[in-house]
């Protein structure tokens, strides 16, 4: 029953090493996305489909 409490313990101070690790990244900035920004001018906007009914003339027949 003591190997359970150790194994708990142990398990309670890597998951909060992990924690720490990670509010230490998020805090360094190590997910902050400086390439995108800098490429995004780069890339062409995606443009809006129109419908075929909007662009026919209606001819008048005599």
């Amino acid at each position: 029953m003591s190997a359970l409490f150790i194994l708990i313990g142990i398990s309670i101070l890597v998951a909060g090493s992990f924690l720490a690790a990670f509010l230490w990244s998020v805090k360094n900035g190590q997910y902050d996305d400086d390439y995108t920004p800098s490429v995004r001018i780069l890339f062409d906007d995606k443009q809006k489909s129109t419908s075929t009914s909007s662009n026919t003339t209606l001819t008048q027949t005599k």
